[in-house]
């Protein structure tokens, strides 16, 4: 009997290609999508159409998945009370782990499936009888920077048929499978929101956002903002402030209600404090270590030393890097190798 594999598709060409190349290779293979946002009946969703569409092509079952209640508690609401403290959230990181392969792997096994697949662009490979995940080879497409967070555990059944795979190959894969939508443009928008997440925001929390002070960093009132919410370090569009150059987002202080800014060469740190840490390694964390760090998805990993502490870690790179971010993701690497991650809680001075 071939081994059942539950495919976690979208109705993009990712999820599409991971299902067609599993089944290829005589797995047995069900579509599971996931319902997580109340946007009126799923039919009428396009994703949820061509995933179903998708499903049909490849002659495999399409399940639909109700993560309502799970992605509001695990994914949602997290990210309206980040905002909120002023601090940037990164959904997709904390969504691998607790929705992906938390809630819809649980779904899955009660399926019979044995293993769970996505169409992310990493690989898994196993060395000295452990797995260990690296990027993938199409290196503007690798989102080993999102899977930090999985469990260890999970590793054996997690499959990720893409890493080897450049877009252009996937994209002839899934014309050669008959996908019709296989040349679709790809959303990089967050799932759950149409639209301007700050709206998104305001109409979800009780409270009106609070105006407050747009202060250079000698604390010299510059002008007025909307709401903590609506700003993020490093940003310079929409501030409505001038002062000759440029001006940058530094940093947010939820605790005076205010918006410190300055010049870009004031973005640059090198040194944070990373709590939630998850390792991936086989080998523990035990010392200092120099390894690669990752701040963002669309950021090159650069040199850095990992130090650990009671209830998180020290990392300081070797040169300052651009606008790192409380609230965002960091990734730590060896080469190829992801080595686990955290959350930047704060810069530290």
């Amino acid at each position: 009997m071939s081994k059942k594999i539950a495919v976690a598709v979208s109705g993009g060409v990712d999820s599409f290609t991971a299902a067609f190349l599993l089944k290829e290779k005589g797995y047995e293979v069900i579509a599971l999508w996931m319902y997580v946002v109340d946007e009126g009946p799923m039919e009428r969703s396009a994703p949820f159409r061509r995933a179903r569409e998708g499903a049909r092509r490849l002659g495999v079952p399409f399940v639909p998945v109700d993560l309502r209640r799970e992605f509001e508690e695990a994914i949602i609401r997290p990210f309206l009370e980040e905002y909120l403290r002023g601090r940037t959230p990164n959904p997709c990181a904390l969504c691998n782990p607790r929705i992906k392969f938390g809630a819809l792997w649980s779904e899955a096994m009660k399926l019979g499936a044995e293993g769970l697949a996505t169409g992310h662009y990493v690989r898994k490979k196993m060395r000295g009888g452990e797995y260990l995940l690296l990027r993938g080879v199409d290196s503007k497409r690798d989102q080993s920077y999102f899977l930090w967070g999985l469990p260890r555990g999970l590793l054996p059944f997690a499959h990720f048929p893409l890493g080897g795979m450049r877009k252009e190959e996937v994209r002839e894969k899934a014309k050669e499978a008959g996908y019709p939508f296989h040349d679709e443009d790809e959303s990089h928008e967050i799932c759950f929101i149409r639209g301007d997440y700050r709206k998104f925001i305001e109409e979800r929390v009780k409270e009106p956002p609070r105006p407050g002070e747009i202060v250079d960093k000698e604390g010299r009132v510059l002008g007025r903002h909307g709401g903590i919410h609506t700003v993020t370090v490093g940003q310079r569009r929409g501030l409505g402030v001038r002062r000759g150059r440029p001006l940058y987002v530094l940093r947010v202080e939820p605790e005076g209600n205010r918006i410190v800014v300055g010049e870009k060469e004031d973005l640059f740190r090198r040194r944070l404090r990373v709590k939630g840490v998850n390792w991936l390694h086989p080998e523990p964390l035990r010392g200092e270590m120099e390894v690669e760090g990752r701040i963002r998805y669309q950021h090159s990993p650069a040199p850095c030393r990992i130090i650990p502490q009671e209830e998180s870690l020290l990392c300081e790179f070797e040169e300052p890097q651009q606008a790192p971010t409380p609230g965002q993701a960091i990734a730590f690497y060896q080469g190829e190798v992801l080595l686990g991650g955290g959350w930047i809680e704060e810069v530290v001075e």
